[in-house]
Formats: structure tokens, sequence, C-alpha cells
């Protein structure tokens, strides 16, 4: 966010090289956007023959999105991601241990393209 209160822009990400077959991206991305309630989760984003992107998270069991950029997978992720923690809740369940809490801190990898 902002000092405004509005939120950041996020970062356009696209592929260097949509040639690949497979990308593997062990970003960190947030599950949730207001700062005090912000879940970190691994995501592992696949670039598949067919022309699209499958993303899953061990972290997250039952996430799964697709997408036709890197861009638009990984934020699919992430609804898919809060809608799946809002479930956790709403039935009393324990969030999976691989969500950890966002320190003042913490290390990401990000994809820009060139």
């Amino acid at each position: 966010m902002t000092g405004s209160g509005t939120p950041s822009p996020v970062p356009t990400l696209d592929l260097p090289n949509p040639e690949w077959p497979v990308i593997v991206s062990t970003s960190i991305v947030k599950a949730e956007q207001n700062r005090m309630n912000e879940l970190l989760f691994r995501l592992h984003v696949e670039h598949l023959p067919e022309g699209v992107y499958l993303a899953t998270s061990q972290d997250v069991p039952g996430l799964v999105a697709q997408g036709r950029t890197l861009e638009e997978t990984i934020e699919i992720a992430r609804d898919v991601a809060r809608k799946l923690i809002d479930s956790y809740r709403e039935h009393g369940d324990p969030l999976p241990p691989g969500l950890t809490p966002v320190a003042d801190v913490c290390e990401l990898t990000a994809a820009v393209g060139v």
C-alpha cells in the first residue's frame, strides 16, 4: 500500500522467453492483501505445452490455478488460496502449516520480462 492507503500497483510478470517448456517458481506470494493478515505460501508454476500456465502449492492443499499468462495465473492462485483459507476458517479447521505470517523482512523470487 502507498502512504495514502491505496493499494500499490502490481508489477507485470511476463516470461522472458515464452518458448521455455517448463517454469518452476519457488516464489512466495501473498495470500491476503491486508498487511496485518498477510500469509505467505510457496507456489509452483509450470508452462504447459498447451500454452497455459498451471499453478499448484504443497503449502495450500487443493490449490490449482490455470491462466493464460504468468501474472494471471499467480493472481488466480492468490484468489483460490484466499477462498481455501476462508473455508478453513468457516469450518473451524486449522490452517495448513505451510501458510506462514509475513515477517517484517522476507525474501521473494519474482519474474520480470526482459
